[in-house]
């Protein structure tokens, strides 16, 4: 029996989607928005203008995800790196189009039943930026689909720091530091992404080949696909190309090829939790 198409899918769109596998979809995918320079370099166009043309495909991209049933979708919209090292006219333009974006986008949002959510340092954010991004995500808190989360200031590397630093404080609160436990459950309950599943995979558009510092942690085990795509260019036919090469990959996690009865880490760690809070098994007469 053919698969049924998602409503709201375009017609390239439908016709990808027909290839998937609809019950092996990645549960979070997260997503390197990378070549706005480029893009515009490439129409002698200001950096800004490949910025604003990327909005677009952010919007592609969301509703998309939303639309065939994706959980949970991470974007790396701005990086610490790019707070810090990038000229204060380019941040200032940034800072400018993620609040019109959020104005703009709550409504679509709440009509997909997204829910948006953020990462990153956000206090070090102007103060009437983080009060737009609280107003978009109080607005979205009711719905019940797609998590969208936006990585902005974000840097893996500082909320390893940040993490670690929860831990100690937690532990100073519990009797002081003889109460500090340090294992891979607990650096997980302290990141950013808590809320969130590991991403199953990570797609970098632009056809660099390297991570820059995103979720080092929790893209142990994911999928990485690069396309030479720029991000301007990227739409939701796009992720679904991605999604067509995540399948045709075979997980392991560290196993052997054709073991079936290998899990994810997430999958071993949950079913340990649950076992070891499982009420004890009632006696049956027998010793």
């Amino acid at each position: 029996m053919q698969a049924t198409v998602p409503a709201g899918l375009d017609r390239k769109e439908a016709e990808v989607y027909l290839r998937l596998d609809s019950n092996r979809l990645p549960k979070h995918i997260a997503i390197i928005m990378d070549g706005n320079g480029r893009w515009a370099r490439r129409r002698h166009l200001p950096r800004i203008a490949g910025h604003r043309a990327g909005v677009s495909s952010v919007r592609s991209t969301v509703e998309t995800a939303a639309r065939i049933g994706i959980s949970a979708l991470t974007l790396y919209a701005f990086s610490e790196e790019n707070w810090k090292k990038r000229p204060a006219s380019e941040v200032d333009f940034l800072m400018g189009l993620l609040c019109r974006y959020l104005k703009a986008e709550v409504p679509t949002l709440n009509k997909n039943n997204i829910r948006l959510e953020y990462i990153g340092r956000r206090h070090e954010l102007p103060p009437s930026v983080q009060e737009k991004m609280q107003w978009a995500r109080d607005a979205t808190s009711h719905n019940t689909g797609m998590v969208l989360t936006l990585a902005l200031n974000y840097s893996a590397r500082t909320e390893l720091v940040d993490a670690f630093r929860s831990m100690v404080d937690a532990a100073a609160r519990n009797g002081g530091l003889d109460h500090l436990e340090i294992d891979e459950d607990a650096v997980s309950r302290h990141l950013y992404t808590r809320h969130l599943p590991d991403p199953d995979l990570v797609v970098r558009t632009s056809g660099e080949m390297r991570l820059s510092n995103f979720l080092l942690w929790q893209l142990a085990y994911a999928e990485i696909y690069v396309t030479p795509t720029l991000w301007p260019e990227f739409r939701g036919v796009h992720l679904l190309e991605g999604i067509a090469e995540y399948q045709k990959r075979e997980r392991r996690y560290g196993g052997l090829a054709g073991d079936a009865a290998h899990a994810s880490p997430h999958d071993h760690a949950e079913h340990a939790r649950a076992k070891a809070s499982a009420p004890p098994a009632p006696k049956t007469g027998r010793s």
